[in-house]
């Protein structure tokens, strides 16, 4: 791929969408402030998800940042940047998912990195948050984790961070340092608003119930919600009772994430009991750790619906799941950041803006149901996958 150009001039892109720059002045005279700093943000990521960094640049229309980041014989992780981002601002894209501590490890040094590197600001994207559970001390004598994780990445030199779909929100509270929580949850909605699924009930637990109540009100479907307990530091769930109406109906299952899948197994089997016709089932975070793709196989779900914020192996792409890209989203956010704008009115004024994403392919709008489609792409194993992500032109790759 031949590098791209980087000129102080607006691209076609920005100018087709209205986008208006901005005068300022300097000891020079007048000078535009959004072209003049349009090269100014650089984008670079660990090994975690590389994916889904190079679709983010994409979008935004940029190449990502060379680094070097590997582990010695010895498992020390080694960093160097290979650009110069003096005075840049750098945006870090860094899920902190499979290997988790070794991608918490690599986001913290490279954060230290672009630090002594002299960048002028360091966001650290990390779409998925490992330890999310740990952000209570429900035990006697246990950690605080997530809070933890949050003080380190401070400590390393991070400026602010952006990041999707916490476990919980007070997670956010963790930082002293702004924090801009996006949610998948319009894309999902969007999703199954194009099946024109009929007589819908959305399922959630509690601990999602506020979220899981906007998907709702996108479908205008009832709400059921979904009593639980843990037990233990098991990972799995005892389900108590189904509050709400679902029999005969579509249930749509709503959730931050898909861990083990054995609490959405236990919810399934409890819908089931309670005479639901159908169930499908999305998350923002597809881990998916063992035996999670097992569990889901042999499951009567449909369908899953999951983002890429976890990449997801070749080994774990079977016909239930449907892969939709939040790159766009993401990528909206990091430009509003680098610019000054609202990140909250893609959630608000431009709340339709933010659903139309999962439609967004190179700029049209295209069906997004490619289940059935003769020249779907296969992987091995003959079972079919769909992934809904962003497509490009060859001159963009």
């Amino acid at each position: 791929m031949t590098p791209r150009e980087r000129t102080a001039r607006v691209r076609p892109d920005r100018e087709r969408a209205g986008e208006v720059g901005v005068t300022a002045f300097s000891a020079f005279g007048p000078r535009e402030a959004s072209s003049l700093y349009a090269d100014q943000f650089e984008i670079y990521h660990g090994n975690s998800n590389p994916d889904l960094a190079r679709k983010i640049s994409r979008y935004l229309g940029v190449d990502t940042g060379k680094a070097e980041v590997f582990q010695f014989a010895n498992e020390n992780i080694f960093v160097r940047i290979l650009d110069n981002v003096r005075e840049k601002d750098v945006f870090l894209v860094q899920p902190t998912s499979h290997p988790v501590n070794q991608s918490i490890m690599e986001l913290l040094i490279m954060i230290d990195a672009f630090k002594r590197a002299s960048a002028g600001r360091i966001t650290a994207v990390i779409p998925f948050y490992a330890y999310g559970r740990s952000d209570k001390k429900d035990q006697p004598r246990v950690p605080i984790t997530a809070r933890l994780i949050a003080d380190m990445i401070t400590v390393a030199g991070a400026d602010r961070v952006l990041t999707m779909d916490l476990h919980q929100g007070q997670i956010q509270g963790f930082f002293n340092i702004p924090v801009d929580e996006l949610t998948a949850v319009h894309m999902l909605s969007n999703y199954f608003l194009h099946k024109h699924l009929e007589n819908t009930v959305v399922v959630t637990d509690l601990g999602f119930a506020k979220r899981a109540r906007a998907f709702a009100e996108a479908l205008d479907a009832p709400l059921a919600v979904i009593e639980k307990r843990r037990i233990g530091n098991l990972d799995r769930a005892e389900l108590m009772n189904v509050i709400g109406d679902v029999r005969g109906r579509r249930a749509i299952i709503v959730d931050d994430e898909i861990d083990t899948a054995g609490t959405l197994i236990e919810i399934v089997r409890a819908l089931e009991r309670e005479g639901v016709t159908e169930i499908y089932a999305c998350a923002t975070h597809g881990v998916l750790s063992d035996p999670a793709i097992d569990r889901l196989r042999e499951s009567s779900l449909l369908e899953v619906v999951l983002t890429d914020t976890v990449p997801l192996p070749p080994a774990k792409r079977i016909s239930q799941i449907t892969t939709i890209s939040v790159a766009p989203l993401i990528g909206e956010a990091i430009k509003r950041i680098h610019r000054g704008e609202s990140v909250g009115a893609l959630f608000s004024s431009e709340v339709s803006f933010t659903q139309e994403m999962v439609l967004w392919e190179d700029g049209v709008a295209k069906s997004i149901d490619t289940r059935n489609e003769p020249d779907h792409a296969t992987p091995e194993g003959g079972e079919s996958y769909t992934q809904l992500a962003p497509v490009f032109s060859e001159a963009d790759r």
